[in-house]
Parts: structure tokens; C-alpha cells; sequence
């Protein structure tokens, strides 16, 4: 491979700069926020599809907030390039709502590991469109994803079908949020960050809204907690911290960084669910988790 101490050099210049402690800490603390979003998911009293709704909705004031005090602008975003966003934004709603459903039905650490996998199918879109063979560290991360995956997937169709089929809807949503990524590579120069999830917000979650409604779910919460702690963790702080955090590290700091979110969700679905995983299962985590830092190294 060429120049394969490069990734090591900058992760060195990375984590050399000044203020990187606490850049750092915001990129974990980010993960970790994101990984106690499932949590939240499993307790609403609303449907999971549901929980996705209020998530974009009731973020959607201080989405705008952030993007006015950044000096991002909201209008004026030429109307292909809208429609564009609302492409990415209906399927960005897909994954969530297929996610939610998957978090539900499996652990909680398949449902994040599998949720992640976005990374992974952009490595392999990347050698598609540039018609190039991986090479030797990429052909390693596709069968550690490809053995990973074998693993925890046969594991929870050792516990039941269900777990299996939420492990199914975890890998849809990594897949439909590739697509989510892909589809808005060419928006991203008429947004910034915070203006972009403004309009995603904007056309997602009506279509959530609807999908919850046709499932029958139950929309409106008894108890606003879980839907409140939903979208400050997953929406604000979350995405904030990432979004923020992500232009001072390389890819390869990222990808590891995304690990957490997967032991941090293994750790609660034992402590509050009683999920426990086996040797066999940390395995395929291990295996997949290696797959998705190499992808994201590669990004």
C-alpha cells in the first residue's frame, strides 16, 4: 500500500495540536451522546418510528438557532439543489425508522454496530466508482466486516428469530444512511452543517410522522422524557459535538473514535437490559468494528 504511515502521522499531528484534549474529549463525548440515543428509543412510551419523529422535530428550533449564529443561510438554496436534500432527507427518515424498528428487536450493540455501517458500504461504493481492486488492508476489512457480521448475526438467531430480523433492520439503516451520505456529497457546498440538518429536518420528519401513523404506533408520549432526552443527546448534543469535533481529526481518529459508540451501548443494554454478550459475540464486534476504523481511515 502507498504510504501506509500516513494515517499514523496524522493521527501524531492530530493529537499534537493545542487544545486537542479537550477536542478529543468533545469527539468521544459526541460518540458516547449518540450511542445513549438507543436507550431512549427502547424506554419511549411512544413507537420507535415515532421516537425518530419528535427527534428531528423538536430540534428543529435550535437547528435553526445554530445555523443564524453561525452565519449559515436557510433560504435562497437554489430549488435542484432543494430537491436534492429531500431526496437524501426521505432517506435519512428510512433509517431511522429502520433503525428504531432493529434497536427494538436486537441488542442494543448489534443494533449501533450495525447502524455504523454506512462506513463500510462507502468503502466498497469507492472502489465501484473508481473501478480499482481493494487493496490488501481493504480486502482484510471486508471479510473482518463480512466474518463479524456472520458471527452476530448467528448468534441472535441462536436466541430468536426476532433478534435476527432486528439485526436485519440495523444493517438496512447502515446501508440507507450510505445512501443518505452519498446522495447529499453534492448539496453540501450550498449548506453549512447546521443549515443542511435544518432542511434533512424539515423534509424528514413529516415523512416519519407518516410511517409511524401507518404502522399504528402510538405518536403522542405519556411521558415526554425519553423523547426529550432523545433529541438533546442524539440530535443536539450528539451531531453538535460531531459536527463541531469532526474538521480537526483525520478519518482514522474518527473510525476509532466510532467504537465507543457500540461498547457504550453493549455496557447499558447489560446494565439495564440484561443483554450479555458472549466471547464469540465481542469477536464479531471486535471484527466488524476493525472494518469500520479501516473504512473510516480510508474516507
Amino acid at each position: 500500500m502507498e504510504n501506509e504511515g500516513a494515517p499514523q502521522a496524522q493521527v501524531v499531528a492530530a493529537l499534537a495540536r493545542p487544545r486537542s484534549i479537550a477536542l478529543l474529549a468533545a469527539l468521544l463525548a459526541g460518540n458516547v451522546a449518540l450511542a445513549i440515543g438507543p436507550w431512549f428509543v427502547r424506554v419511549a412510551d411512544t413507537g420507535p418510528v415515532a421516537a425518530g419523529f419528535w427527534r428531528l422535530f423538536l430540534a428543529l428550533p435550535f437547528l435553526v438557532l445554530l445555523a443564524r449564529a453561525s452565519g449559515q443561510r436557510l433560504t435562497g438554496i437554489p430549488v435542484k439543489t432543494l430537491a436534492l436534500v429531500a431526496l437524501g432527507a426521505v432517506t435519512f427518515a428510512l433509517d431511522l425508522a429502520s433503525w428504531h424498528i432493529g434497536i427494538g428487536m436486537t441488542r442494543l450493540g448489534n443494533a449501533t454496530l450495525f447502524g455504523n455501517a454506512g462506513s463500510i458500504v462507502l468503502l466498497f461504493w469507492g472502489f465501484i466508482i473508481a473501478r480499482t481492486l481493494p487493496g490488501r488492508l481493504e480486502w482484510l476489512a471486508i471479510i473482518f466486516a463480512l466474518t463479524g457480521a456472520a458471527i452476530l448475526m448467528g448468534r441472535s438467531l441462536e436466541i430468536s428469530d426476532e433478534t435476527l430480523i432486528g439485526d436485519l433492520f440495523s444493517v438496512a439503516a447502515g446501508l440507507l444512511y450510505a445512501v443518505y451520505l452519498l446522495t447529499l456529497q453534492g448539496a453540501r457546498g450550498a449548506f453549512g452543517s447546521w443549515s443542511l440538518l435544518v432542511w434533512v429536518s424539515l423534509f424528514g420528519a413529516p415523512v416519519l410522522l407518516v410511517i409511524a401513523l401507518l404502522l399504528g404506533e402510538p405518536v403522542w408520549p405519556q411521558a415526554w422524557g425519553p423523547v426529550v432526552g432523545l433529541f438533546v443527546l442524539s440530535q443536539l448534543v450528539g451531531q453538535g459535538l460531531m459536527v463541531f469535533a469532526l474538521r480537526y481529526f483525520p478519518p482514522l481518529v474518527v473510525g476509532l473514535a466510532l467504537l465507543t459508540q457500540p461498547a457504550v451501548a453493549s455496557l447499558y443494554g447489560w446494565l439495564a437490559f440484561g443483554e450479555v454478550l458472549s466471547g464469540l459475540d465481542i469477536v464479531g464486534m471486535v471484527l466488524v468494528g476493525a472494518a469500520l476504523a479501516v473504512s473510516r481511515a480510508k474516507a
